[in-house]
């Protein structure tokens, strides 16, 4: 099955660049689970999701279809890496206590992923799907933030990034919801150049580069250097997550 690829040609800068999920989300996943014996993170990307939750689970099985993301994908005893889609997996019937999608649903065909899900795994188990959208600093870095996002680069970014703006509100998700999940957020602690590097692994500001030979984030460095500051100052930048969990049905 073809996938719509945003991020095979930059996947080692998307592996550094990229923001880390909290640890408390995953511990809160491994809560939720009466088994703890195997996850599949499904679009793993560069295994971020995969790796924190290798500290929760005896095996992990993180799959993408991207052969680049998986070769910069760390090496563990406690994963398995497959270039699979999201909607035909390689594990058996039943077997899966925990499905994860990290900043990765709003890609797959919801319809065929959550049947998949399904299938592996346990009555009972659990899915947990999740994003972040737009990122945090202050009025100042933010407005050029804004600048970028939605003029320079909107008529660049994917529709389905409107599923991240509304936090998958508008998504099928056919399990048992849980509605009491906590909030999470993201955080992090860069100076400019780090920040930069985050904003230029956006699908928008590649296919931008790519279709006019232009780098959005460049031409408003200046801009985000004048709101930041000492180019070399740390700040600290904040994601809210967006969380969706579920159940299958318990036998």
């Amino acid at each position: 099955m073809s996938f719509q690829d945003h991020f095979s040609g930059h996947a080692g800068d998307y592996a550094a660049a990229r923001p880390t999920y909290p640890p408390a989300l995953f511990q809160w996943l491994s809560d939720q689970c009466l088994h703890h014996d195997l996850v599949w993170d499904v679009g793993c990307g560069n295994g971020q999701a995969s790796l924190a939750l290798a500290h929760h689970f005896q095996r992990v099985h993180a799959s993408d279809p991207s052969q680049e993301q998986i070769a910069n994908a760390p090496q563990d005893p406690r994963i398995t890496w497959r270039v699979e889609s999201a909607e035909i997996c390689s594990l058996r019937n039943h077997t899966v206590d925990l499905v994860t999608a990290a900043q990765a649903f709003h890609w797959f065909n919801q319809a065929r992923f959550c049947a998949e899900a399904a299938r592996v795994l346990r009555p009972g188990g659990l899915v947990a799907v999740w994003c972040y959208g737009a990122s945090r600093v202050d009025l100042a870095v933010d407005a050029v933030f804004h600048e970028l996002y939605e003029t320079r680069l909107g008529a660049f970014w994917p529709p389905e990034r409107r599923h991240v703006e509304n936090g998958y509100r508008a998504l099928p998700f056919p399990f048992e919801v849980i509605t009491d999940a906590p909030h999470f957020s993201m955080e992090r602690a860069w100076d400019l150049g780090q920040y930069l590097a985050y904003l230029r692994t956006w699908s928008a500001s590649q296919r931008c580069l790519r279709e006019t030979g232009r780098d959005a984030v460049g031409d408003l460095a200046a801009d985000f250097a004048r709101a930041w500051g000492d180019p070399a100052r740390v700040r600290d930048v904040r994601w809210p997550l967006s969380v969706r969990a579920g159940r299958t049905a318990a036998e």
